[in-house]
């Protein structure tokens, strides 16, 4: 079977050319098979996602306009690990609640995945959460989160949607096969 497997060539030099609000370009120099090559990517300092299940097997979407695409995307819950010691867990806990409201008695580690290993370092966790409560928040969202939508879909529908591409945003996808595919869940017609 198949398997990811980690390396670490010599790294000669590293510098960042741009940084970032969220991340940074950075330019590295690194000897492979007895060459010298340079590659800019993005550092990125990775995110969670959470895959939102209820008892009848519907998971909680979120609408929200992601600019560079020019697109109202249907995702699920994420965000940045941008909280200084604050575990990826702890991540996905803060970001159920600040963007739908909702708190998860029941956690589990779904996957983990690398959005465009060719150009970007980031690393997303896709949690599974069950065993939900609304309890709301008074937080004041800002930017593209102040439009967001919060719907509860059928998983069946969700992964029709993901097997038309009628969903595109890469932790919705993963998140979605990965839990049809655990839970025997077959697309809607």
């Amino acid at each position: 079977m198949p398997k990811d497997q980690p390396a670490r060539p010599e790294v000669l030099a590293t510098e960042v050319p741009f940084e970032g609000r969220i991340w940074n370009i950075a330019r590295e120099t690194f000897n492979y098979n007895g060459h010298k090559l340079v590659r800019e990517f993005v550092q990125h300092p990775g995110a969670v996602a959470i895959l939102a299940i209820d008892e009848s097997q519907r998971v909680l979407l979120i609408r929200q306009y992601r600019h560079p695409v020019r697109s109202y995307l249907w995702e699920i819950p994420a965000g940045l690990l941008d909280v200084a010691g604050e575990s990826r867990l702890e991540a996905a806990k803060r970001e159920l609640l600040e963007e739908t409201g909702y708190e998860a008695a029941d956690w589990q580690e779904l996957t983990s995945f690398m959005t465009t290993p060719g150009g970007n370092d980031e690393v997303i966790t896709i949690f599974i959460a069950r065993s939900l409560t609304h309890v709301g928040h008074n937080l004041e969202l800002e930017g593209e989160e102040t439009d967001m939508l919060v719907e509860w879909v059928p998983l069946a529908e969700a992964l029709a949607s993901v097997l038309k591409a009628d969903m595109q945003s890469p932790s919705a996808v993963v998140g979605i096969l990965n839990a049809a595919i655990k839970l025997g869940v077959s697309p809607a017609s």
